[in-house]
């Protein structure tokens, strides 16, 4: 299995960003910045740091908590919240070009760096593709969240007209299959950039759509299909 271990990169502000970073053993393909769910870097995102460097990309996961110096967290939900509240827009994008920047300083080109997101991470991941110069970008979401995912940030269906790289949303849906309008809007507002855009619904059968082992291999496929199109 890839190693996987953590730097620290020191920040203007005088803080210090912790990076949780894989490599390929063979030749780097190109470079995939990971942003973290709410709850921080927990077992799932370091996961996917290791599965993304399986497959040939270098792979970087800011901690965007460090700055209250915590990782992952394992409180109430009301906690969880709290501590997305305290999120400032400026230094979310700042810790994610540091982490980029760590990509460029390995050698990898911005056509051929990505981004990929957990819930809030995924609303971030969108961003990011809308201010930012990069390949692809991928959001991994249990709902599509319209709202501004911290202060200072645009909501991301006003957002979305202005992706710079092909995006890809995968969503959970309701159990009873109806179709979430949020989705929906956020689908339209990606088209109208002019980008290659697709959204992917998976009906929810458990607390997460993921949980059923056969759409997280699926959505899983995706991701990796679709940073193969896209990054090179």
């Amino acid at each position: 299995m890839t190693d996987i271990r953590t730097e620290t990169v020191p920040l203007l502000d005088g803080s210090v960003l912790r990076l949780t970073v894989a490599e390929p053993v063979s030749a780097i393909r190109g470079g995939i910045v990971v942003l973290h769910e709410a709850r921080g870097v927990t077992d799932a995102v370091r996961n996917l740091v290791q599965g993304l460097a399986g497959d040939g990309w270098l792979a970087v996961a800011p901690h965007l908590y460090h700055r209250d110096g915590a990782d992952e967290l394992d409180g109430a939900d009301e906690e969880v919240q709290q501590q997305v509240d305290r999120l400032e827009g400026e230094q979310v994008m700042a810790d994610t070009d540091t982490a980029f920047g760590w990509l460029a300083d390995h050698g990898v080109t911005a056509d051929r760096m990505g981004v990929v997101g957990f819930d809030l991470g995924g609303a971030v991941a969108l961003l990011v593709a809308a201010k930012r110069t990069l390949g692809a970008a991928i959001t991994v979401a249990d709902e599509a969240v319209s709202a501004a995912p911290a202060p200072g940030l645009p909501a991301l269906v006003d957002a979305a007209p202005g992706l710079t790289c092909p995006w890809l949303g995968i969503y959970g849906g309701e159990a009873g299959g109806e179709p979430d309008p949020e989705i929906a809007r956020l689908r339209d507002a990606a088209a109208s950039s002019q980008m290659a855009t697709d959204v992917v619904v998976y009906p929810r059968r458990g607390h997460r759509f993921d949980d059923d082992p056969e759409i997280a291999a699926d959505a899983w496929q995706r991701t990796l299909n679709w940073f193969d199109s896209h990054l090179r």
